[in-house]
């Protein structure tokens, strides 16, 4: 198992050559435009997978990825040549799922976006179920005062020294 750090360094040191090469080596008309988007290097730096995306409908992407696989072994002989890696990875090319995905996202951020606009103009529209201000007024605690030092009782019970004169004998 080789260093993760040497890993990652070779990993993006295939995707830059292999970006260059398409680019500059690679005349093959059916190769589209192919952007290098990463590169991945198994642990034991043999077998690497470069993920590219193509730009254009689905009959571009089908022919790229012939031409990329029909060029493996002209951007692998590049890759060692440059490297100077004792043993060189074998090479797979994958279309990346980058674009879909981001596609996806925006669409349930534009989902998302519509539906608190929605909950927004509910919640503008919206009225108190209650009182506006449920809670109690400074006016509200004088006429409770008021109850408590004229000495009624409004819970009904007798108690011992509540107050009611209520004697039985």
């Amino acid at each position: 198992m080789a260093d993760p750090a040497r890993a990652r360094k070779l990993a993006d040191r295939i995707r830059e050559i292999a970006a260059e090469t398409l680019e500059r080596r690679v005349k093959d008309p059916r190769l589209g435009f192919v952007t290098v988007t990463d590169a991945r290097i198994t642990g034991d730096l043999r077998d690497a997978t470069v993920f590219y995306t193509v730009y254009g409908d689905e009959e571009e992407r089908t022919a790229t990825a012939a031409a990329l696989e029909s060029v493996k072994g002209l951007v692998r002989s590049e890759v060692g040549r440059r490297t100077g890696v004792r043993f060189t990875p074998t090479l797979e090319f994958v279309a990346d799922a980058i674009p879909e995905n981001a596609a996806n996202i925006d669409d349930l951020l534009r989902t998302a976006r519509e539906s608190d606009e929605r909950v927004a103009q509910v919640a503008a529209e919206a009225e108190y179920a209650g009182d506006p201000d449920p809670y109690r007024k400074p006016a509200d605690e004088d006429e409770d005062d008021a109850d408590e030092v004229d000495g009624s009782d409004d819970d009904g019970t007798d108690e011992p020294g509540d107050g009611d004169d209520d004697h039985r004998g």
